[in-house]
């Protein structure tokens, strides 16, 4: 029976439950649905960080699965393929149309050739999908093509073959009408999406490399594929930038300026620069170091910084005031009594008696770069989705995820930050984080907005964690003056102690759980491992970006949480869709298996299980309350 002290709030929610399950017979088939379900394998969970733009390397994972479809294609061909015919079935269900066209221009593109590779496809995607319930299956296959695809998945052999000689039949069928690269094509997106049940994104998928539009734009179309995200310092930059936040718009233009990523701004966003160039070549001198057009922004972006850190107190940064520690006349600049010279002094537009005031010229090019920024519908639709599908942080299957850092105190203990007159350290500090973040996109109010910046740059910030030295590295060729120092958190999580403290403040068990985060590269060229403390902390910021190639020895990561435990992949770098296409060239990955469990990890043993016991805990409820006829019963509809 119902509780009494519940029964009332129980009782509205089970007559609400058996709208979708109006009688016993109904409750019964989904709590042995459910009770099923429990007893599959766990899902594949890949987690990759700090993607900075690099659109063709992660394409190429996410069509290669890290390398899980290939493992996939050597299990269930062993020695009946040869290597070349195995390469080249993982590259038609990478890259199906562009290898089926390079098929057809040699000339090899027979009927035989056709049913070789869908009678592979299949083997493939029939392993795959025997991981998942039918209905999960049935959702995922391409409309076009559903009732035929989830009817050769599920032919098996039969006394008299008859399966197998209606399998042929449609297979013929097939051939016969014309069909096969449609059939082809949705197989192998098929194949993709159940060899990946969810992706984890731990933060920067923008700046340094050109294709962060291209990688939301791909994600934005992946209907199939569960997706989260948790910030990262340029994700939250980009977000206060959206949201009208000065000082993030300009040093998202100084960010992209930097890189040479011109076409994200003007091509992908229409954002046009013209109006700031002309202003800055108007106004600066050329022949520095220095462009006139990085010296206009620079200047800019310190002034809109000081006037947040004026506003702002609280976020303790009075030592990144140096405009007004400037002497034109002697061309130095004094920190902390010490005057350094400057590599110009060409700065027109400071005023020394106001120096962080904008001038009138700067002032109207800053609301023209909030009016386009605020106002570029393809940069809101991916904002917008990083809202959806993001947090500061996500906790998962006994997995602690976020981008940068906790904040700490060298002792281990948490750091305390005074958030709108409260003062919040840990969970609680990363929660307010969250919620303003959201907070300044939805109210656009500037306490919100000034936040969005310290997000960014702060030291006390979970994204960032260091104290940023562009001034410094823009302006003076000391490089001692460069150093940037980061949070102890850095330090501290290196050890066991302070790891466990961190899995209890998320309510999760030290010895079990994992903390998952990117943003500093991992330098394996100088011997770092990813894997800290004992296997609690996990640095997956291998160097998708290029530019960090040469200095972490790779070309990024990937963590695979599956059934049969975890493993890290690190890849050597991705050459081209063409060398994938005409020799098979894939990205190939180093994997280290760690945290191996005694027995297969199933639905049962997930977060994903746990809603499940409480959906059939719910259920029972519904079935007592008909059987005792608190709620009547009624047909199915």
């Amino acid at each position: 029976m119902l509780a009494p002290e519940r029964s009332e709030q129980t009782l509205k929610y089970l007559e609400l439950l058996s709208e979708k399950f109006p009688n016993q017979q109904s409750v019964f088939t989904e709590i042995i649905n459910l009770q099923a379900i429990l007893n599959l394998p766990k899902g594949t969970e890949h987690f990759m960080s700090d993607l900075h733009g690099e659109y063709e390397a992660f394409l190429h994972i996410l069509n290669n699965c890290s390398g899980v479809i290939r493992e996939h294609v050597d299990e269930d061909f062993g020695d009946t393929l040869t290597d070349r015919e195995k390469a080249d079935l993982c590259t038609l269900i990478y890259y199906p149309r562009e290898k089926i066209a390079l098929v057809r221009r040699a000339r090899q593109d027979s009927p035989s050739w056709y049913k070789r590779m869908l009678d592979q496809l299949i083997t493939v995607a029939r392993r795959l999908s025997s991981r998942y319930t039918r209905s999960k299956v049935r959702k995922a296959i391409p409309h076009d093509f559903a009732y035929i695809i989830d009817e050769l998945l599920h032919t098996h052999p039969d006394e008299n073959n008859y399966r197998v000689r209606y399998h042929e039949r449609i297979i013929d069928s097939i051939l016969e009408t014309d069909s096969t690269e449609d059939f082809i094509y949705s197989l192998a997106e098929l194949i993709k999406v159940l060899a990946v049940d969810h992706i984890h994104l731990v933060g920067d998928i923008f700046d340094r490399g050109g294709g962060a539009a291209k990688i939301l734009d791909r994600l934005l179309r992946c209907v199939h594929q569960r997706t989260d995200i948790q910030w990262g310092n340029h994700d939250l930059l980009w977000m206060g930038a959206a949201a009208g936040q000065p000082a993030c718009i300009v040093t998202v233009l100084r960010n992209n300026l930097r890189y040479n990523n011109y076409e994200i701004l003007e091509n992908d966003y229409g954002i046009s620069l013209r109006e700031l160039v002309s202003f800055a070549e108007r106004t600066y001198k050329a022949g520095d170091s220095i462009t006139p057009l990085v010296k206009a922004i620079n200047v800019m972006l310190f002034k809109l910084e000081g006037q947040i850190i004026a506003r702002h107190p609280e976020f303790d940064m009075e030592d990144r005031l140096l405009l007004d520690k400037i002497d034109l006349d002697a061309g130095t600049v004094t920190i902390d009594g010490t005057s350094y010279p400057l590599i110009t002094t060409d700065f027109p537009t400071l005023d020394l008696d106001h120096p962080y005031e904008l001038s009138e010229g700067e002032r109207r090019i800053m609301d023209k770069l909030v009016y386009e920024f605020t106002h570029t519908d393809h940069l809101r639709s991916h904002i917008d989705y990083l809202y959806r599908h993001g947090s500061m942080y996500l906790v998962r299957n006994g997995n602690l995820l976020f981008h940068g850092c906790i904040p700490m105190n060298a002792d281990g203990t948490f750091a305390s930050m005074n958030c709108e007159g409260t003062w919040r350290a840990g969970r609680d500090y990363m929660d307010f984080c969250d919620a303003i973040a959201r907070r300044a996109w939805r109210d656009h109010d500037q306490e919100a907005l000034d936040w969005m910046w310290y997000l960014w740059v702060g030291y006390k910030s979970p994204a960032s964690g260091r104290i940023v030295k562009t001034f410094e590295r823009s302006y003076i060729a000391d490089e001692a003056t460069w150093e940037e120092p980061m949070d102890p958190y850095f330090e501290v999580t290196k050890e066991i102690p302070a790891c466990d403290a961190i899995l209890r403040e998320f309510g999760l068990a030290p010895g079990t759980g994992h903390i998952v985060n990117g943003h500093t590269p991992v330098k394996t060229i100088k011997g770092e491992s990813p894997i800290r403390a004992d296997g609690r902390l996990l640095v997956i910021d291998g160097g998708f970006c290029q530019a960090y190639h040469p200095k972490t020895g790779i070309a990024g990561y990937t963590l695979i949480a599956s059934s049969r435990g975890m493993r890290l992949k690190a890849h050597e770098a991705f050459k081209s869709v063409d060398e994938a296409l005409t020799r098979n060239a894939d990205i190939q990955s180093e994997t280290t298996r760690f945290d191996v469990p005694k027995r297969r990890l199933m639905v049962s043993d997930t977060d994903t299980g746990e809603d499940i016991r409480n959906q059939i805990n719910d259920l029972r409820q519904l079935l007592e309350a008909y059987r005792s006829g608190i709620i009547p019963e009624h047909e199915s509809a």
